[in-house]
């Protein structure tokens, strides 16, 4: 989530006529064409790992992989979030043309070792949407591959929960979350999220901002899935591996066993994809907690201030810190501000006839991109 000069303003002179309430419904009503397609065998169904960045979907994903029978596939696909932001209605003949042009010049295609031909005349053909464009690519590396199922790790899809299942009616989806705190310490090493203009002081509080927005938006749409919708908790993971795996594994229906993940080993579970590097590797290792080693009292404090209602939902305790009055009503005011700019920013780049101005249709910012 990045910003660009002006945005401050468009968002200050929209938010007045436009609420959040309003922005969902033109978000549902423009959404597209859905592929209409029955559920399958759900031992066969498509995962999807999401979350808010930094939360350990790509672990979680390298767990899958590494347990065997899904497609091995080193990337985010950025589907919903990217391509189908960019070019927009893919039932448009000239809109796949443009992003068949994109893809296949990409390292998406690169890491997927389809036939360029092929694969071009397959989604040519039968693509009309985001989820019909990866059904098909997933779908022909899986054949090729030989398993029987799936799985996608765009941490950003969990704000397309709603749009995954209408063009996906069987995928199931995989919500890992993480404490905020830590996420928020994370995200803002690597300088995920740009604050407003006079909040430049403040980037911490408000990676923890984006953490809670991100995390709650997907819990509600997960609320409307019934059984097709899973949480599982970072910290569990690393502590319980065996126990949340067989959970997991229930769910998904698919055997996860920890022996055979360690021994195969993909990608970060066997070398942690972390950004404190000083302590990436090793039997110290320990990114759970992080938060209360680094964050000054202070911002501790702050932290909770701003994010501790959520954090008391998930579960994860708070030191009970006291703000004052006036330092506790700056800070439900810039949430209240910061949701609804998250909120606005996320409307428009869903909106056909804007939305390309929020995402780029130039691929070659992925070469750069760590690998999942």
């Amino acid at each position: 989530m990045t910003h660009r000069s002006g945005k401050a303003r468009l968002f200050r002179t929209v938010e007045k006529t436009v609420s959040r309430e309003e922005m969902e419904k033109e978000i549902s009503s423009t959404a597209g064409e859905t592929c209409g397609t029955p559920g399958s065998d759900r031992s066969k169904a498509p995962v999807f790992v999401l979350g808010s960045p930094r939360s350990g979907t790509t672990l979680l994903y390298h767990m899958l992989l590494s347990a065997g029978g899904f497609a091995v596939y080193r990337s985010e696909t950025h589907v919903f979030n990217v391509l189908e932001a960019a070019y927009g209605n893919l039932g448009n003949r000239h809109n796949k043309k443009k992003l068949m042009k994109a893809w296949l010049g990409s390292k998406l295609f690169r890491l997927s070792e389809l036939d360029a031909q092929e694969i071009e005349a397959r989604v040519m053909a039968d693509c009309r949407n985001g989820g019909d464009f990866l059904r098909i690519v997933m779908g022909d590396i899986t054949r090729k591959q030989n398993v029987d199922r799936w799985a996608d790790c765009t941490p950003d899809h969990s704000l397309y929960v709603q749009r995954i299942k209408e063009t996906i009616p069987d995928a199931l989806i995989v919500h890992i979350i993480r404490d905020g705190r830590d996420v928020a310490l994370s995200m803002d090493k690597q300088g995920w999220i740009r604050p407003l203009p006079g909040d430049r002081k403040e980037h911490l509080m408000v990676s923890s901002l984006y953490w809670e927005w991100v995390v709650n938006r997907g819990r509600e749409a997960g609320r409307n899935l019934e059984g097709d919708y899973y949480e599982v908790h970072f910290e569990d993971l690393l502590q319980n591996p065996r126990s949340v795996l067989a959970g997991l594994g229930a769910f998904i229906e698919h055997d996860l066993n920890y022996d055979r993940i360690l021994e195969v080993g993909i990608g970060s579970v066997r070398e942690p994809n972390s950004s404190f590097q000083a302590g990436a590797s090793g039997n110290n290792f320990n990114p759970v907690g992080r938060w209360k080693d680094i964050l000054s009292e202070e911002d501790a404090t702050k932290m909770e201030g701003m994010i501790g209602g959520t954090l008391r939902e998930l579960g994860y305790p708070l030191d009970g810190a006291q703000l004052s009055k006036s330092e506790w009503a700056k800070l439900r005011r810039m949430r209240s501000r910061y949701r609804s700019y998250f909120d606005f920013k996320f409307w428009l780049k869903t909106r056909a006839l804007v939305g390309k101005w929020f995402v780029s249709k130039n691929l070659s910012w992925l070469e750069t991109s760590p690998q999942p």
